[in-house]
């Protein structure tokens, strides 16, 4: 059952409270001094606080209130506290509030708008300890996943990169064709290196090639070798990229370019393992593993007419998707982090921007711009314009986005009732900017709440 702490030194306030909440299955528990509410605080399971503002006639400073309120938050911080003040304590409230408190209510109070202040705090509450739990199991799950496999330095929090990581290390040891798919950019590679890492080739060669940077005409002599003479310009022997994948992995990058000769060839070394050198009539064998990758739509490709249907059904027999960086913001800090090393940090502002760029690029361009601020950085913090990204408005003091991966839907939808649809005091309540706020808003199709 959900508990609420009242700690106020008039009886007659406690009993009003819980008589208030009781006839809404909230429990509810008193403590008349700020000791005795701090000894509840250390051996009940509270999910709110309800503190008044003064615990002495001789004084309406508020001081006492302040100290009570800084004393549950430093070992408490996730605690949300609600304050009852009277209109002499408002501007230590107010202050209060955007040192963390979750609200402050003046007495005498109206009992609907606590009610409902209440029931939105801890159904926030209740999100959060929800969000945070799955957080510590995933953390487990990934620690687990590091010391069973070989996950090549791969760097990620989101649920999405774990499962997809998971899946490259189950199906690693099988002998069939992987295909990946995603976004320029994504990680294909790295997903595929970890492929090979745990599979029973690991001890071959990890053997990349672009088909798309490739021309057409030398596709298959880089696939398959060539003897000396087979094409114009080929004065020597050419070990293929087949041979040299022998009793390891062969990564085809970007597979949707290969032109339809190249593919029919392909098709007959996934089919029998045999192939030829150009200009050789000699039938050699591979024992190369294939995993491929595409940021195309093979099917629509296949319906065009530009890729064979059979080899696509070769090439898949499991296919790993990858979805774009800002479909996992979770991954964008730890990223940056990791290709920023050690001996520097971000700025809060360079942390906002970060986490407000749409990254259309991908991976690849979040590591080119973590690159280009570590040569541009004056000291040992990146700031926003040695990123060279737009201005984002952002809560000074914090940082935010650092704790944003416990965010669920239902904990923004929570915020944004408590905050009465205000999106400043939603995303305060949050620990995010205002544009982070409406990232996540429209990544979960919620809509602007009127007033917001």
């Amino acid at each position: 059952m959900r508990t609420v702490l009242v700690i106020d030194d008039t009886p007659a306030v406690a009993q009003a409270l819980e008589l208030l909440f009781r006839l809404h299955d909230i429990r509810t528990l008193a403590a008349l001094t700020p000791q005795q509410g701090l000894a509840a605080l250390a051996s009940e399971r509270i999910d709110l606080v309800i503190a008044d503002m003064n615990f002495s006639a001789d004084t309406t400073s508020g001081e006492e209130g302040q100290a009570l309120f800084k004393a549950i938050r430093e070992p408490y911080p996730d605690l949300p506290v609600i304050l009852l003040t009277a209109w002499t304590h408002l501007e230590s409230a107010v202050r209060l509030v955007k040192e963390g408190a979750a609200d402050y209510v003046a007495k005498p109070w109206d009992n609907d708008k606590l009610l409902a202040t209440v029931e939105n705090l801890l159904e926030l509450s209740e999100s959060t300890h929800q969000a945070k739990r799955l957080q510590r199991e995933r953390r487990a799950r990934r620690e687990r996943l590091s010391t069973q496999y070989d996950l090549r330095s791969a760097v990620f929090e989101s649920q999405a990169m774990e499962a997809a990581i998971e899946l490259a290390c189950r199906v690693a040891r099988a002998p069939v064709s992987v295909l990946i798919t995603g976004p320029n950019g994504a990680g294909k590679e790295r997903i595929a290196e970890i492929v090979h890492a745990n599979s029973n080739a690991r001890s071959g060669a990890f053997v990349a090639i672009n088909c798309g940077a490739i021309p057409a005409e030398l596709i298959e002599a880089e696939l398959f070798g060539a003897e000396a003479g087979a094409y114009t310009g080929a004065h020597r022997a050419r070990v293929g990229r087949f041979e040299a994948a022998d009793g390891g992995t062969l990564f085809l990058d970007e597979i949707g370019n290969l032109p339809l000769a190249g593919q029919v060839k392909l098709l007959r070394v996934l089919e029998t393992g045999q192939f030829e050198q150009l200009g050789s009539s000699r039938t050699r064998q591979t024992r190369a593993r294939v995993v491929s990758a595409t940021n195309a739509d093979l099917p629509a490709l296949i319906r065009e007419g530009r890729f064979r249907e059979d080899l696509y059904y070769r090439l898949n027999v499991i296919e790993i998707a990858l979805p774009p960086l800002a479909e996992r913001p979770e991954d964008i800090l730890p990223l940056a982090e990791y290709f920023l090393g050690s001996s520097l940090s971000l700025s809060d502002e360079a942390v906002a921007s970060l986490l407000a760029h749409d990254w259309p690029g991908n991976v690849r361009e979040l590591r080119n711009s973590i690159e280009r601020a570590k040569l541009l950085a004056r000291d040992s913090v990146v700031q926003r314009s040695d990123l060279n990204l737009p201005p984002v408005a952002f809560r000074a003091g914090t940082l935010p986005g650092r704790d944003e991966e416990h965010l669920t839907r239902d904990s923004i939808e929570a915020s944004l009732r408590a905050a009465a649809g205000n999106i400043s005091r939603a995303a305060q309540t949050l620990g995010l900017s205002r544009q982070a706020l409406y990232r996540r808003m429209e990544r979960f199709g919620l809509r602007l709440p009127s007033g917001g």
